[in-house]
């Protein structure tokens, strides 16, 4: 078993991950302000992912249209990664052996290397383009593979309610492996003749 693994095996087993996930309301009011979060922070970075791909607010600087909307993507944020936490505290086991949380994952952090980009090599000449109604292809790039892992983030957050690979159900190979479902890879099974 993997070290998160049994983390959240620890997790769940804690009084208040079991409170969490037995409470008939605590859970749904999470869950809604997290979806809270999630729009502030999505919607705010979608703002400027449409303004740097030149497809609104072109004639507001890229400068002043981040300047006033930061306040609100760093509000939505915390809200959103306070609430994604205690999501995953109140189903820790069944969330880390999720497909989708784990593609989740891996999005959000293609999302990062991307923020990381824009801020580190994008956005070191934008004095020049600022105002620019179409920024520079690199912009324009960011932008786009910003909003893509966004809207994907979104669908694969949307899919963990879903039980379609759930490491108690029977599911192929790949997904148990990937899942890294507690009984994968099978002990034992059956073996391919000599000569395969």
């Amino acid at each position: 078993m993997d070290p998160i693994s049994r983390l959240a095996e620890w997790l769940a087993a804690t009084p208040g991950s079991v409170a969490l996930h037995e409470s008939l309301y605590a859970y749904t009011w999470i869950e809604t302000a997290h979806v809270i979060g999630i729009t502030l922070f999505v919607g705010t970075i979608a703002m400027v992912d449409l303004r740097l791909l030149g497809l609104g607010w072109r004639g507001v600087p890229v400068s002043q249209m981040t300047s006033r909307i930061l306040p609100w993507t760093v509000a939505g944020f915390v809200l959103m990664l306070a609430t994604g936490l205690a999501l995953f505290y109140a189903i820790p086991v069944r969330t880390w052996h999720s497909v989708w949380f784990r593609t989740k994952m891996l999005l959000l952090l293609i999302a990062a290397a991307n923020i990381w980009v824009f801020h580190r090599r994008v956005q070191r000449d934008r004095a020049r383009w600022d105002g620019a109604p179409v920024p520079p292809l690199s912009a324009r790039i960011s932008a786009a593979v910003s909003l893509t892992a966004w809207v994907a983030v979104i669908v694969t957050g949307r899919m963990i309610a879903y039980n379609w690979f759930d490491c108690d159900r029977p599911q192929p190979s790949f997904i148990a492996a990937y899942a890294g479902c507690p009984h994968w890879p099978p002990t034992a099974g059956p073996t391919m003749p000599e000569g395969f």
